[in-house]
Order: C-alpha cells, then sequence, then structure tokens
C-alpha cells in the first residue's frame, strides 16, 4: 500500500515539475527579449523574381541588390517613413559651420561583421572609393558635391563641399551611401561577399537560386529576432504567390497587379499598401538622331494613352504627367497635367507628315511583369500611330547593362526615389554629367543641367523646391519622358509575423520583424 501511495505521489511531482519547467511554454520568454511567437529555429524566407546584379553599395544600383544591402549595411542617415524627415543612424550627430561645411560625429562602439572597428577611416574609406572616377561606382554622383573628406579623430569625420549643397543629408541616406568594411574590401570581393554593420550577416550566395543572411548577434542596436533569412529567386511571380500560400514564403514585395485579387483573398497573409515615391516612364535614347527631333518625341508621345494602361493596375499605381512625385520633395501640383495629352490623330498626322513610319524601332524592357504588360501596351498604340516597334525582352541585369549601353531606341526606366528628393532624381537620371553611366535616357540639355545645379547649390529649401519644379515642367515641355505611373509601394507577409518596416521609397527592413 506505502508502495502504491509513492508512486502516485511521485507521478504528481512529475506533473508539476514538467508544467513549471517553461521549456514548451508559450509563456516562456522569447530569445532576444522579443515578444512574439519563438521564431528563433525558423528560417523566413522572401521570394523575387529578380536576383540581385551584386552585394556592394558602392558598385551597385539596382533594387534587387539593394534589398539584400539594406538588411547587411548601414548608412550616416535615413529617412523617417513616417514624417519623411533625415535622421541621424551610424552618425550621432552633425553641425554646419559653414554652407560648405559638415561635421559628423559617429556612433561609438559599432562593429563590422568581420570585426572592424566602423569608425571615421572607415567613412572615408568608403566615401573616397565611391567617388573615385576610377572606381566607376554607378552612384559616384550621390558625392559629386564633395571636395574633400578629413579623419579629425576616431568618431569625428569633416567633409568640405564645392559648393552649398541642400540635399546632402538625403544623399547620405541612400542605400549606396552605406559604409563598407575598409578590411574586408581590401582582401575580398563585396560584390560577392558583402560585410557591413547591420543587423544581418553575409553566409552564402549561389546566383540564380539563393541568397543567405544570418542574424547579427553583435548587432550595435539589438540582434533581431530572426535568426536566418533566404532571399529566393523565384522568376515566375504565380509561383512565389503560391508558395506564400503554403507557407514556403514568408514574404514578398511590388506584388502584380494582375495577382492582387488572388492575394487578397488568401487569409494567411497581411497586405500592406501605401502611396510610394517610385516613378515609371517610357524613355527616348536621346543619343539616337531621330529621338532629337522634337516633332517625333511629340509624334510618340501623343500616341501613348497612359490611362489605358494606369486602368489595369487594380489601384496599384497613380496616373500623373509630374517625373516629381507627390511623395518627393520638390512636387508641385500644378505640373500632375503638365505633360503633351494622348492624341491619336494628332500622332497619326506627324507619323504621315514626317514619315517616322518607314524604320523599325526597338523597345527594350527587361522581363518583369508590369514592364511587359507596359511594354505590349505601348506597342499597340505606337504601332495603331503608324509606328514599327519591336520589343526586345531581357533578364534585369542584362538589360541594365544595355540600357547603360544605350543599345536600345525606346525603353522603360525606372527610379525609386530612395532619398526622396527631386535633385537626386534629376542629377543622376537626366544630367548630361551622368551620361553614358546612370543617366541611361542619354538625356542632355544645357538649361535644364542648370536649374537641377541650382536646386543642388543652394540650401534655401523653397527655391530649391522652385528650381526643382522647373526642371520639372522643361523635361514635359520637351517631351524628354513619358510618366507612366507613380508607383503604390506594397507587400505581402506571412500573417504569422509582424513588424515589416516597409517605406513609401519601397526599401524595407527586416530587422523588427518577429512573430505575433
Amino acid at each position: 500500500m506505502k508502495k502504491k501511495w509513492l508512486f502516485i505521489l511521485l507521478f504528481v511531482v512529475s506533473i508539476v515539475l514538467a508544467a513549471c519547467s517553461g521549456g514548451e511554454s508559450s509563456s516562456a520568454p522569447k530569445e532576444n527579449g522579443g515578444s512574439g511567437s519563438d521564431i528563433s529555429g525558423k528560417t523566413f524566407t522572401y521570394a523575387t523574381t529578380t536576383d540581385a546584379v551584386g552585394l556592394s553599395p558602392i558598385m551597385t544600383n539596382d533594387s534587387p541588390s539593394a534589398n539584400v544591402i539594406e538588411q547587411v549595411y548601414e548608412t550616416l542617415f535615413q529617412r523617417n517613413s513616417e514624417t519623411l524627415e533625415i535622421e541621424p543612424k551610424l552618425a550621432e550627430s552633425y553641425e554646419n559651420p559653414d554652407e560648405n561645411t559638415w561635421i559628423f560625429k559617429l556612433k561609438e562602439g559599432v562593429q563590422f561583421h568581420d570585426g572592424t572597428p566602423f569608425n571615421a577611416e572607415a567613412v572615408k574609406y568608403t566615401f573616397d572609393k565611391l567617388r573615385d572616377p576610377a572606381t566607376g561606382a554607378p552612384r559616384a554622383s550621390l558625392l559629386e558635391s564633395v571636395e574633400e573628406i578629413t579623419v579629425e579623430d576616431e568618431y569625428t569625420v569633416k567633409i568640405t563641399t564645392k559648393y552649398p549643397y541642400g540635399a546632402f543629408l538625403a544623399a547620405l541616406s541612400h542605400t549606396n551611401s552605406a559604409i563598407v568594411s575598409p578590411s574586408a574590401d581590401q582582401k575580398q570581393d563585396l560584390m560577392k561577399e558583402p560585410v557591413g554593420t547591420g543587423p544581418f550577416k553575409f553566409v552564402s550566395w549561389t546566383p540564380g537560386d539563393q541568397l543567405e543572411l544570418e542574424a547579427n548577434e553583435e548587432y550595435w542596436n539589438g540582434a533581431p529576432d530572426l535568426k536566418k533569412v533566404v532571399f529566393k529567386v523565384v522568376p515566375e511571380v504565380s509561383t512565389a504567390i503560391s508558395m506564400l500560400q503554403t507557407g514556403e514564403v514568408q514574404f514578398i514585395d511590388n506584388l502584380p497587379t494582375e495577382q492582387i485579387n488572388r492575394l487578397e483573398s488568401m487569409d494567411n497573409i497581411d497586405i500592406q499598401k501605401i502611396d510610394g515615391s517610385p516613378v515609371y516612364y517610357f524613355a527616348f535614347n536621346h543619343l539616337k538622331e531621330m529621338n532629337q527631333d522634337p516633332e517625333f518625341r511629340e509624334a510618340v508621345v501623343s500616341a501613348i494613352d497612359r490611362d489605358a494602361f494606369v486602368s489595369k493596375l487594380n489601384g496599384l499605381g497613380v496616373r500623373s504627367d509630374s517625373v516629381v512625385g507627390p511623395k518627393v520633395f520638390g512636387y508641385d501640383k500644378s505640373a500632375e497635367n503638365a505633360g503633351t495629352p494622348y492624341d491619336l490623330d494628332h500622332a497619326k498626322e506627324l507619323v504621315e507628315k514626317n514619315g517616322y513610319g518607314d524604320q523599325p524601332l526597338k523597345l527594350l524592357t527587361a522581363n518583369r511583369a508590369n514592364t511587359t504588360l507596359m511594354a505590349e501596351i505601348v506597342q499597340a498604340q505606337l504601332v495603331e500611330a503608324g509606328f514599327k516597334v519591336e520589343i526586345e525582352s531581357m533578364e534585369w541585369a542584362t538589360y541594365l547593362d544595355s540600357a547603360r549601353a544605350g543599345e536600345y531606341d525606346l525603353t522603360f526606366l525606372s527610379w525609386s526615389n530612395v532619398t526622396g528628393d527631386g535633385s537626386e532624381l534629376f542629377y543622376p537620371n537626366f544630367h548630361s554629367d551622368n551620361v553614358g553611366s546612370s543617366n541611361r535616357a542619354q538625356y542632355s540639355n544645357a538649361a535644364f543641367d542648370d536649374l537641377v545645379m541650382q536646386s543642388r547649390t543652394t540650401v534655401d529649401q523653397e527655391e530649391r523646391a522652385k528650381l526643382l519644379d522647373q526642371a520639372n515642367k522643361l523635361m514635359l515641355e520637351e517631351n524628354a519622358v513619358v510618366v507612366m505611373y507613380h508607383g503604390v509601394v506594397t507587400s505581402a507577409l506571412d500573417n504569422t509575423y509582424t513588424g515589416l518596416n516597409l517605406d513609401s521609397t519601397g526599401k524595407w527592413t527586416l530587422k523588427n520583424v518577429t512573430g505575433k
């Protein structure tokens, strides 16, 4: 009898101990102090239809690459996604003793993933390399204004500009202004093995397949809850959506318009939509003789019915003539309808009058869903007006190289407006300084150049806004480009997760993503 009661007592004690252990309890504290469900052993997968071109902030200038770079590297400043104000990040503070001098105090105790200390020397190294013509950096224009960079002490750097530069802090918040590890850059190829100070560290990359990151447990602003992040290349967006539905993928962005109804019917995801700063535009190769003919451009622009395209975006695009969008500094509502209106009859008259239909035109496009749809619609419209247009579609990285080299007649280009500043839209994309590099439209206009440079060389923000509006309207008067639409930034996230930071520029960060 005593043995029987002893057995019962031991059985009860074992149950109590198991209940108190907390090993499997949902009320147990989470790793790194997170408040959500335990996701430390799970892989968080982002599906992208296009692989990164490279992983160095200095040597890239495309969105798929920037998506990785944003998680691995950091900039001195960042744009607040709610207030749109520029705020310090790796910088602690700054001061302007005069209009051409910027003194930055840097955060102390920050390390790169390879153990190299983040300091003024690292900032100088990065910026000197970015602006060195021998580097051939696609976004060297971000630091075009810089005259000299001086290390004052370990955590103080002084930058002298050639002229007062009103958009300087915005430029320093750009993804391509992120600070790299000098020691890593000297011993390895950062295009393949990135080393930054960000919340995630590089693990591996199989181009065309997937890229893997892991949590930076020593991150200066607290280790992320996500321990393993995979960027999975899924060329077919419908496949990516199916993977999201089945839980193989936890996150996609740039939701395709033709799939939005399907996505909204899925009960395991949360969809986010915000008015964005990206602009998508039809561009002429201005080095081509025919594209320098004002009547040719007028005929082409008159033949394009943008409403026919925007109506197919299911609310994921905003119709506007203005090159500068509402979320970008320098926007003025008066530019909304300042472009050449759609007039098919007028387009036909100009084509017939000048024989524009005699020569075949190459319309270059990247093999992305919205861009392909845009190309097909515009091709049909131009053919209806009398032009001969052939579409040439390319994989993203190849397309970028071809566009930069001017190997096209007509094309579609886009700009995320990561800095949110009109100067940093106009200067890299349309200023003659950048023909053959970031100015893929090969556009050159002395009056436009002068307005843009004036907008860059004053710190009077009201004056800058007026100058940018003038530059905007000059481009529209010249029919230099045709704005197809301004983007609505979108994402779809597995609803067992929360904390994705999505910005109106299209940038996003995973640092605060955690389980619900």
